[in-house]
């Protein structure tokens, strides 16, 4: 089946390797240049090649090194402008072409952001950076933008300030002088890098800027390399905030699911504006700076993006519909280190947290239960980001926890039967059996694209061979339906997590919510050495579970926030949470105070840049914030739209914006 989100003709003839020649003007805010397609048929008879584009400016196109004539087909609103380059004579199935497109991006492209330099940390010089998933590489050149069709690249990249790119860098080196030693901001620098690993088009990336590199440790005995890229005013404090953990995060994931294949693993802190808490581009995570917490608390979001170098990257959806296995794979697995790199305890933490999230996801999707669904059947242009939430993480790795892990059991509740889950790491046989499968998932898979049905065949498969009859009554057990396809706002199963550091939180969240008939503050019994031994993710749990409750009296929620710093923390998760807590009850006063403070935080004091462009910050805010007072959501929207990230904008715009105020979905 093809992908319900490309236009291309990839089954027929699909691109093996790519080479990009571009040219970064920033007086245009364009890169121009050209890319080659290398492709082979795979059918007889091919009479032509279709790549996707959106708000391009295709120049010329040649075909085997003779010029070619081509046709842009009308803009379809999510999928673009298809390409189709003719080819005569036809190929035969096997033949190889190549395919050459010069054209110039434009300034409608979704998949840039270019940034005044007074939107950097520095001030001094322009920002440019990529955003290609999950359909926007199309908007960066013409490509046959599927996951199903996994390409190498080459590029060489003219630019006046350094260039980073989703591949290893050829020259000039990363630890060499800061753009080979010439002026940056006047003298161009060609910088040429080969990705030789295939990847999915929306792995492609390339950043820009006034950029520095710090070479983090090397890990005995492994081969590849890992470091950090900031602009220089945070480069020390991003190497502080990574260095400790990256290399030795890398090093057990390799122990547990095999080697990593892609040579260089470094890390980009980019500007407030990027809209993901990272991106799993190959070689170059990009990251928020709203990791910068200053206290390396939520340094554990490395762990999802570089497990995404096997489970994404690695072995990847094969197309939007699946997308769920390169996330729930994902968190799974990221949350499995967290019990090795740290204890059993911190992992089913880290579950307690991600149920808040997907539970909020749910019951957002009310009104679109398809959404609910873990595999969903996109319809031929539909948009992917309408159903972008927490649900293919959450879900997605609930399920592989209830598969490979717990003990499954039946308890009446309520005079119903349901399955419950211990937790015990039983049903499978528990993490001894579970990792050789995941093991041998890898292996079967690495370098292709896959389907939630190839995922099962292949699950069964092990476990006939590697276990026999009882493993396959306990998948037969499974209802596949209700899980793959099953809508509401609850799991198949009743998960049980080990819930030892949520208690302190959950009890605390307890007394305040027995104290909410107090009317004198001063009768309260509580102190700031409340949270004095809470890590931060117990104040996030701490906060998620009064949220759960009914909306505190305004006077409370305000002492709340200073006893405990919660309204001023430095944070972004934890101040995320703190306002969930306060606008919750619209008409209350503590929303009416609290509105524009969590509006400055996300566009600053003026309202017109952006210090939480991170959609999971700055999306529930404006949400909420449109609740209380929809006129000051769409004024500082307004004053503050044009430097968020294109994506960022349209979802607000599509969702939250002054269109529609009612609904913005969490972010990533």
């Amino acid at each position: 089946m093809s992908d319900p989100t490309s236009q291309t003709n990839y089954l027929d003839i699909p691109t093996e390797h790519v080479a990009f020649d571009w040219k970064v003007d920033w007086e245009k805010q364009i890169i121009s240049g050209s890319v080659t397609h290398t492709l082979t048929a795979k059918t007889n008879d091919v009479d032509k090649v279709i790549f996707d584009t959106a708000d391009l400016n295709i120049i010329k196109a040649e075909v085997d090194g003779s010029a070619a004539s081509y046709t842009l087909g009308n803009k379809h609103e999510v999928m673009g402008s298809a390409l189709i380059i003719p080819l005569s004579p036809s190929v035969k199935s096997g033949s190889q072409v190549t395919v050459k497109v010069s054209y110039e991006t434009t300034k409608d492209s979704t998949a840039l952001q270019w940034l005044d330099k007074e939107q950097t940390q520095g001030g001094n010089f322009q920002y440019l950076f990529s955003q290609c998933q999950p359909i926007y590489a199309r908007a960066l050149a013409p490509l046959q933008d599927t996951p199903s069709v996994k390409l190498t690249y080459s590029a060489s990249v003219t630019s006046v300030l350094p260039v980073l790119l989703s591949a290893v860098r050829v020259s000039p080196p990363s630890e060499g002088p800061t753009h080979d030693g010439k002026v940056i901001g006047q003298d161009p620098v060609t910088y040429t890098y080969n990705q030789p690993v295939p990847i999915p088009s929306y792995l492609i990336a390339i950043a820009s800027g006034n950029l520095r590199y710090k070479p983090f440790a090397p890990v005995e005995g492994r081969s590849w390399k890992s470091g950090i890229w900031a602009e220089p005013e945070l480069i020390e404090a991003s190497f502080w905030e990574f260095s400790a953990d990256t290399g030795r995060f890398l090093a057990k994931e390799e122990d547990i699911v095999g080697s990593y294949r892609f040579g260089v693993y470094d890390l980009l802190v980019l500007p407030p504006s990027f809209p993901y808490g990272g991106m799993e581009n190959a070689c170059l995570s990009f990251l928020t700076p709203t990791l910068l917490a200053g206290d390396r608390s939520l340094v554990d979001v490395v762990v999802h993006e570089l497990t995404h170098s096997w489970f994404g990257n690695g072995v990847t959806h094969e197309n939007a519909t699946h997308f769920w296995l390169n996330e729930g794979w994902t968190t799974y697995i990221e949350r499995l280190l967290q019990q090795f790199l740290h204890s059993p305890a911190e992992r089913g933490f880290s579950f307690v947290i991600g149920s808040t999230a997907l539970y909020e996801a749910l019951n957002l999707y009310n009104d679109k239960p398809k959404y609910q669904r873990l595999v969903i059947d996109f319809e031929p242009g539909e948009d992917p980001d309408d159903a972008y939430s927490s649900v293919p993480y959450e879900k997605g790795g609930n399920f592989l926890l209830y598969l490979g892990m717990p003990k499954v059991f039946w308890v009446s509740i309520g005079g119903k039967m349901k399955l419950m889950s211990d937790g015990t790491e039983r049903t499978l046989g528990g993490v001894d059996v579970f990792l050789p499968y995941v093991r041998d998932y890898v292996n079967t898979f690495m370098g292709k694209s896959i389907t939630t049905d190839q995922w099962k065949s292949h699950l069964f498969s092990y476990f006939e061979k590697h276990g026999g009859e009882e493993k396959i009554r306990a998948l037969n057990s499974v209802d596949w339906n209700a899980w793959s396809y099953g809508e509401g706002t609850k799991l198949p199963v009743e998960m049980k997590y080990d819930m030892s550091l949520a208690k302190p939180a959950y009890s605390l969240a307890e007394r305040w919510d027995a104290a909410r008939t107090t009317s004198d503050l001063s009768k309260l019994d509580f102190k700031e050495y409340d949270v004095a031994s809470f890590s931060s993710n117990q104040k996030i749990v701490f906060l998620e579970r009064l949220h759960s409750y009914s909306p505190l009296p305004s006077t409370h929620i305000a002492y709340l926030g200073s006893l405990y710093h919660l309204s001023t923390s430095s944070n972004a998760e934890i101040r995320l949470r703190f306002y969930n807590v306060a606008l919750r009850e619209p008409t209350s006063t503590a929303a009416r105070s609290f509105a524009e403070d969590a509006l400055k935080w996300v566009v600053g004091a003026d309202g017109t840049g952006v210090i939480k462009g991170r959609m999971k910050f700055c999306r529930p805010v404006f949400r909420a914030v449109s609740k209380v007072d929809p006129e000051m959501a769409k004024s500082y929207f307004a004053k503050s739209k044009e430097a968020f990230h294109p994506i960022a904008r349209k979802l607000i715009e599509k969702v939250g914006g002054p269109a529609q105020w009612h609904r913005i979905q969490n972010g990533h």
